[in-house]
């Protein structure tokens, strides 16, 4: 089967994004990505730490309101339309809602062949790696480390915490079809 979207799944700093970007060094065709740090980098700033849009509490939690689901709704079947019209595409998720993110893009996704890849990394290298980062509330990555993987399977694992960016997307790249 040839995949044609890659859905990465970690929490904040657990290594998605380098991870996205070392799938495209590797793999032998571009690919395109896309993360939900986009879709947040494109609301409007009025939804942002808004109760409608999405609040970033004090203690890194994350809510998101009911205009903010409304366009990430919206944002995920054009995301997959995008690897519709031939475009492969790996997608760089946080799933705060475990299994319920992945089922919302599953409905977006519908038959595409799709390659589900769980990003680990230790809430304590996470949290290191946060600390480095102006755009990180203190204590995302600590909250986000086990809660993303909540209810959830994958095709595979990696832990970014144990292995570079380039290692995990060799891994990965080898169960691509």
């Amino acid at each position: 089967m040839a995949h044609q979207v890659i859905v990465l799944n970690g929490g904040s700093s657990s290594g998605t994004s380098s991870l996205a970007r070392a799938l495209q060094d590797v793999l032998p065709r571009p690919w395109l990505t896309f993360g939900v740090d986009s879709l947040i980098e494109a609301l409007p700033p009025g939804l942002m730490d808004a109760p409608d849009g999405l609040v970033l509490g004090a203690d890194g939690s994350v809510t998101p309101g009911a205009a903010f689901q409304a366009l990430q709704e919206s944002w995920r079947h054009g995301v997959a339309a995008v690897a519709r019209a031939g475009a492969p595409v790996i997608l760089d998720e946080v799933f705060l809602g475990g299994v319920e993110g992945r089922r919302a893009w599953e409905r977006a996704l519908g038959d595409l062949p799709a390659l589900w890849v769980g990003v680990r990394c230790d809430a304590a290298v996470a949290t290191a790696r946060e600390r480095t980062r102006p755009d990180r509330v203190p204590g995302m990555a600590a909250a986000q480390a086990s809660l993303v993987h909540r209810g959830m399977t994958y095709d595979i694992e990696v832990d970014t915490g144990l292995h570079t960016a380039r290692e995990c997307a060799r891994e990965v790249a080898e169960r691509v079809g």
